[in-house]
């Protein structure tokens, strides 16, 4: 009697260890499932400038660790408010990031009304890089300097235009900047995407632009363009622009306006999730092609935590709501 007993016990302590055991094994949902399909980064401008490069490029190596295929999908227009406002209103289930800019930051100074939420739509990823802008012209401008620049400006006030991949993307602040520190009146002309901005100011129809390193590198290197001036508070350490002397030291002392990327999800996305989403970009922007990609362009990869990239931006959200104010720029 007392034999079968302790045999039932037995099995009985078996069969709880063996479902405790199995319970286990069970990973959290979130975490064991994602990613279980593609994942998506929108780029929020046109294919084919500096945002659209750092995205795929960064979408190869993430895709690699996260075992499925990473997704460039381009929503351009509005200053980055279509793609954005997309990502914005998709599933918080981390397979719908946005490849965000400067412009993230500061279209809620600029617009009266945006689509979202801006302080509770997003939930930080990771800073990718922060880069310089580069003034440029085409090889064949009469423009040789900074200071050639300001005196045909002021000598043909609004006649010069420039470039930008938007209105509110850091093309177009560091265009009003420089306007506004050197008193002179330049046509603002917004493209969809550092791309088509870039055919147009290489076919004559714009005169110059304040483009992302990434976006004009290749063509600074080619010869196509020419880099008059950096708008970073010290010389870019890239081979391509270490020689280019800063829009400040050409003559408009103070001036800074550069440009960074970073990943956002929709608020709401798992925490597990995200810090899947985080370790896989740090390890993307670490690869040699990343690197060899970007870094001789100007951009100083980055790569930290959501933590470190919530309080970058709302540092730059701050900072530039104070230079949209006192320079009076906006949306236009």
């Amino acid at each position: 009697m007392q034999k079968g007993l302790l045999s039932a016990r037995f099995r009985t302590v078996s069969v709880f260890f063996s479902i405790a055991a199995a319970t286990a094994a069970i990973p959290t949902p979130a975490l064991a499932a994602f990613p279980d399909k593609p994942v998506k980064i929108v780029v929020p401008f046109a294919p084919g400038g500096g945002t659209d490069l750092v995205a795929r490029t960064m979408g190869i190596a993430m895709g690699q660790e996260l075992g499925q295929p990473v997704i460039i999908d381009n929503k351009p227009g509005a200053g980055t408010i279509i793609g954005t406002d997309a990502v914005a209103k998709a599933a918080p289930d981390g397979y719908t990031m946005v490849m965000a800019t400067v412009a993230h930051v500061v279209n809620p100074s600029i617009q009266s009304k945006l689509p979202y939420d801006y302080e509770k739509a997003f939930a930080p990823v990771m800073l990718v890089g922060v880069s310089p802008n580069v003034l440029v012209v085409r090889t064949d401008s009469p423009l040789k300097s900074v200071k050639d620049l300001i005196n045909a400006a002021k000598a043909n006030p609004g006649k010069l235009s420039f470039a930008s991949q938007g209105a509110g993307t850091s093309a177009h602040l560091a265009g009003e900047l420089f306007k506004n520190l050197t008193k002179t009146n330049i046509t603002h002309i917004p493209y969809r995407g550092a791309g088509p901005a870039i055919t147009d100011l290489l076919g004559g129809q714009v005169d110059v632009m304040f483009a992302t390193a990434a976006a004009v590198g290749t063509f600074v290197e080619s010869g196509k363009l020419r880099a008059l001036a950096v708008t970073t508070a010290t010389r870019s350490s890239s081979h391509a622009l270490a020689k280019v002397p800063t829009i400040a030291e050409s003559g408009v002392p103070g001036y800074v306006a550069d440009s960074w990327y970073g990943l956002y999800v929709p608020a709401g996305t798992p925490a597990d999730v995200i810090a899947r989403l985080n370790a896989a970009a740090k390890k993307a922007v670490q690869t040699e092609a990343f690197r060899k990609r970007v870094e001789g362009e100007g951009l100083v990869i980055n790569g930290g935590s959501p933590a470190d990239f919530d309080k970058y931006a709302k540092g730059e959200e701050a900072r530039w709501r104070k230079v949209v104010k006192e320079n009076n720029i906006t949306n236009e």
